[in-house]
C-alpha cells in the first residue's frame, strides 16, 4: 500500500513542520528577549593636592573627572510595552585596587536595584542615585567630579569628609540612597519627573527617612531642572560628628539651568540648604556658574561656586576650577585640571593634575 518514494516526502513534511515550529518558538523567545551588559569607567589622575587648612602632597588618585565604577545591568521585554530592568554597580579606586569610593563604602554602593518599566513610567526598588546629586552633576561643567567640580566639592565633599577643617556646609544623605523606592515618569514634550522615598526600615525609627522629587524640562538648546529633598535624622536629636549638634532634619532645594549658544554651553545652579537643630536652625546658599567651550578637538571647562552659611561658623567658601579635556577616541580621553578652594579663615586649597579616563 505504501510506496517506497512516499517516505522521503513524509519525512520532508515532518522536517518542514519542525522547522516552522522552531521558527515560531524562536520568534516567541525573541519577543521576550533579555539582554545583560557589562560597563563602567576607569579614571586615574596624578598631581598635587592641598585641602584647605592642610598641608599639600603629591597624589596618584582615582576619579579625576569621574569616579571609577563597574557594573552590569539589563532588561527583559515582557511584551505590551512592559520591561523588567536592573542595575548592580560598584565604585572602586584604581590607585590602590580597593572597592568603594572611600573606606567603609559598600561593595555595590553606586546602584543596586530592580524594577518594571511601562508606558506609564518606571518603578524601581533598591539602592539608587540621589535625585539631588544627579541634578547637581547635570548642571555643572565638571559633572560628578569630586576632584575638580566646585559644585560637587561644596555640596558633597563638605560635612565630615575633610576632618582637617570644621564646616557646617554640605548635603547629607550621600550620593546614593539605600532602601529606596523611585518612580520616573515617561518623557512628554521635553518634560520628565521623578520621585524617591527611602524609609527607615525599622519600626519607630525615623533616623533614615528620605524624600526627594525632581523635574526636568529640555527643549532644544535649553534645559532647566528643579529638585526638592528632605532628610529626617531622628525623633531624638542626634549629632553629626562634632559639627552639627542636635541635628534633626535637613531640607534642600536646587534650581539648575543650561543653555547652548552655538558651540558654547552655559551652566548655572542655585542651591538652598536648611538645617534644623534642637536649639535652632540655619541655612546655606550656594551659587555656581560655568561653561564648556570647544578648543580644537577638545574642550575647556570652567566653573565657579560661592556659598555662605548663617550658622554659628558663619563661613564663606569660594571654589573655582579650569580644565582641558582631550578625546583620544570615542571611549578614552585625557585631561588636565586645576581647582582653587578657599574656606574663610583657613589657608587656601589647591588641586593640580593630569589624568586619563576610559569607558567600557
Amino acid at each position: 500500500m505504501f510506496k517506497e518514494w512516499t517516505f522521503p516526502r513524509t519525512l520532508e513534511k515532518i522536517c518542514r513542520t519542525g522547522v516552522a515550529l522552531a521558527l515560531v518558538v524562536v520568534s516567541l523567545h525573541a519577543s521576550a528577549q533579555s539582554s545583560v551588559r557589562l560597563y563602567g569607567i576607569v579614571d586615574a589622575w596624578t598631581g598635587y593636592q592641598r585641602i584647605p587648612g592642610n598641608r599639600g602632597a603629591a597624589q596618584v588618585g582615582g576619579g579625576g573627572m569621574s569616579t571609577s565604577f563597574w557594573g552590569f545591568g539589563g532588561q527583559e521585554d515582557l511584551g505590551g510595552g512592559y520591561k523588567t530592568t536592573f542595575a548592580i554597580e560598584g565604585f572602586f579606586r584604581p590607585q590602590n585596587g580597593q572597592y568603594g569610593s572611600f573606606n567603609g563604602d559598600s561593595f555595590f554602593s553606586r546602584n543596586a536595584y530592580v524594577g518594571i518599566a511601562s508606558p506609564g513610567g518606571t518603578l524601581t526598588l533598591g539602592r539608587q542615585g540621589s535625585l539631588l546629586y544627579l541634578q547637581s552633576a547635570q548642571f555643572n561643567p565638571f559633572y560628578a567630579s569630586f576632584t575638580f567640580s566646585p559644585t560637587i566639592n561644596q555640596l558633597y565633599a563638605g560635612l565630615g569628609t575633610y576632618p582637617g577643617y570644621a564646616t557646617d556646609q554640605g548635603i547629607l544623605g550621600g550620593t546614593s540612597w539605600s532602601n529606596a523606592i523611585q518612580y520616573a515618569t515617561p518623557q512628554a514634550g521635553g518634560l520628565s519627573a521623578r520621585v524617591a522615598y527611602a524609609p527607615g526600615n525599622q519600626a519607630g525609627n525615623d533616623s533614615a527617612k528620605k524624600f526627594a522629587t525632581q523635574a526636568t524640562f529640555s527643549q532644544g538648546a535649553f534645559a532647566i531642572g528643579a529638585t526638592y529633598q528632605y532628610l529626617n535624622f531622628s525623633t531624638t536629636p542626634g549629632d553629626l560628628g562634632n559639627l552639627l549638634h542636635g541635628l534633626q532634619s535637613q531640607t534642600a532645594a536646587q534650581l539648575g539651568v543650561s543653555y547652548r549658544i552655538r558651540a558654547v554651553k552655559l551652566f548655572g545652579e542655585y542651591t538652598y540648604t536648611g538645617n534644623r537643630l534642637a536649639g535652632g536652625s540655619f541655612h546655606v546658599n550656594m551659587l555656581q556658574a560655568g561653561l564648556v567651550v570647544p578648543v580644537g578637538v577638545g574642550r575647556v571647562l570652567a566653573s565657579y561656586a560661592y556659598s555662605r552659611d548663617d550658622g554659628n561658623l558663619n563661613k564663606t567658601r569660594q571654589t573655582a576650577a579650569l580644565s582641558y579635556d582631550y578625546p583620544c577616541s570615542l571611549r578614552t580621553d585625557v585631561y588636565a585640571g586645576y581647582m582653587y578652594d578657599h574656606v574663610a579663615s583657613l589657608s587656601s586649597g589647591n588641586t593640580l593634575g593630569v589624568g586619563i579616563r576610559t569607558r567600557f
